[in-house]
Order: structure tokens, then sequence, then C-alpha cells
């Protein structure tokens, strides 16, 4: 069945720095910080996070209906979301905007800045959650406009259908108790490992108490390492999988919830969707951009 998924799509400009930040960046300069970085290697590729997630889940075999808004320069990805006969009666075009863009410099450790331009994700609000649909199995909250963020959980919340709250790089944007609210009305909670500490700062429950509020489980990714579990209180780990090459990171964490929706879909354990996840990631890192990993044929698991 379809999973809905709302959040961004956008350009990705991927440079590639041959040294490593900390080196360029003096600490007790930083009130006046001025740094330049070359990068040699520059490529432009679809991503945002609602694009990379629906890429990695159709290639999975999953159904995505992807809910989000592109500007004047954005007829070529909706094509591109035709060629894989991916849904797109929800993807919304605003007038006189561009695509969100995303310019990402990555150095030799993989550490990355980013900067980014909304553009027309600052409409994505205008949207609604298709409630009159009852195909719709799953959906996921991604990064997106601070209002459509908050308005597609309320919609799907009302609409009884079950979430992943991935409020990745715009946690910021929201206080404590407006995190609390949303984690209370998702069924799941994905998180990078700095993302998880951001939380729990703000919403003032620790991971364990974020179990027990969420309705199924917090998923906290960890890289290399892997990620941890937290069900009802409760922490398990599992391991990650050695990637055959590190070429670049951008993209990874989408790649993981893509298989979250997928296993969670079919009704799988958490764990073994975690596992598939972590196979997935691993792939997605030895590939540069977001959606140029090959996942057919991909061991689904036990």
């Amino acid at each position: 069945m379809p999973a809905l998924i709302c959040g961004s799509l956008a350009f990705d400009t991927i440079a590639t720095f041959p040294g490593r930040f900390g080196q360029q960046i003096l600490p007790d300069q930083i009130h006046i910080l001025n740094v330049s970085f070359l990068v040699p290697t520059l490529r432009r590729e679809f991503g945002g996070c609602a694009g990379n997630i629906a890429y990695t889940l159709k290639h999975l075999g999953g159904a995505p209906v992807v809910m989000a808004a592109v500007g004047d320069d954005g007829d070529g990805y909706v094509q591109r979301f035709r060629g894989w006969n991916a849904e797109t009666s929800c993807v919304r075009h605003i007038a006189d905007s561009l695509t969100a863009q995303a310019i990402i410099i990555t150095d030799l450790d993989n550490n990355q800045i980013t900067a980014f331009h909304p553009g027309a994700m600052q409409s994505a609000h205008e949207i609604d959650v298709p409630v009159e649909r009852s195909d719709l199995a799953i959906g996921i909250i991604a990064p997106d406009g601070r209002e459509a963020m908050w308005r597609h959980a309320e919609q799907m919340h009302r609409a009884g259908i079950p979430f992943i709250f991935d409020p990745g790089q715009q946690l910021p944007m929201f206080d404590g108790a407006e995190l609390r609210a949303f984690v209370e009305r998702a069924s799941w909670v994905a998180l990078n490992d700095y993302e998880a500490r951001m939380l729990c700062e703000r919403t003032g429950w620790s991971l364990a108490d974020l179990s027990r509020q969420v309705r199924h489980g917090v998923v906290v990714t960890l890289g290399a390492e892997g990620c941890e579990l937290w069900q009802t209180g409760e922490r398990s780990h599992v391991p990650g999988v050695m990637a055959n090459e590190v070429l670049d990171p951008t993209g990874c964490g989408d790649a993981f919830r893509a298989a979250l929706l997928y296993g969670l879909e079919r009704g799988w354990p958490l764990e073994r969707c975690a596992v598939l996840g972590n196979r997935i990631g691993a792939l997605k890192i030895a590939h540069r951009g977001g959606q140029n990993h090959v996942v057919e044929g991909v061991a689904l698991g036990a």
C-alpha cells in the first residue's frame, strides 16, 4: 500500500573539500569567522528529503506518494518521478519561485557544511494531506517548511495515518512544547545521534522517556556504528554494515528512512526494519548523491 512522504524536493549542489574543516577554522577566532574552501569537484543532483526517501522506497518495491512543492524549475524533477512510475498527484507547482536548493560541502572526514534556500518549500503548507484516501498505510513527516510539518502531522494524526516523525535539520525551528506534541502524535521517531541529543534537551525527556511517549519506538542512527532502538524505555543496538566504499554521506539518512517505511508498512518488527536500513545506508554511502544507488536485488532479510 502507498506511503505518504511529506518533505522537501530540492536540487543539491555538492562539492568536496579535499581537507578538513577543523584545520581551517581557528577556535579562538570564531567571532570573526571568515573562511573559504577550495572545492575542485562540483556536481548537481536531485535531492531533498522527500525525493531521496521516495527514490529508495520506490526501488525497494514500495509505493511512495510524495507531498511537496516545486518551483518554476521543477518540471524535470516531476518528470523524473513519472519515469519511475511514481505518483505525483500531491506535488504542487508554486509559481514565481525556485525549487528548494541545497549547497553542500563535504570534507575528508565526511563532515558537511550546508547552505539551504527553501524556495517553493515555504509554501508546502498549502498542500493538504489527502485524508479522503483509504489506501495510505503509513506516512513520514520529513524536513519541510515549518508550518507544513506542523499541519501535515496534525492532519495525518486526525486521519489515523501512522507516521514517522523525522525532524532532521528543521528540529531547531520548534520549541519543547511543539516537539512534545509531535512525539505524542507520531507512531515512530527517527533521528541521528546529534538530533536525538537536541530533542532530549528541548523536550526535557530522555530517550527512554521519549520511547514511552511515542507509540511504537524511537530509532537513533549512529553512522557506521549502526543504530539504537528505544521501545517502551528499553534500548537495543543494531550493528552497522561495512560499506564497500565511503564516497558521499549525502542522503544516507533518507535511504535508511525509506527502508524503515518499507518494512513498517509490511508489519515487520522495528529491529528487522533497522537491519535493512543499515544495509541500504551502507549501499548509499558508496555512491555520490542521494539518488544514484541501485537497490533492486538487495536481500531484504529474513
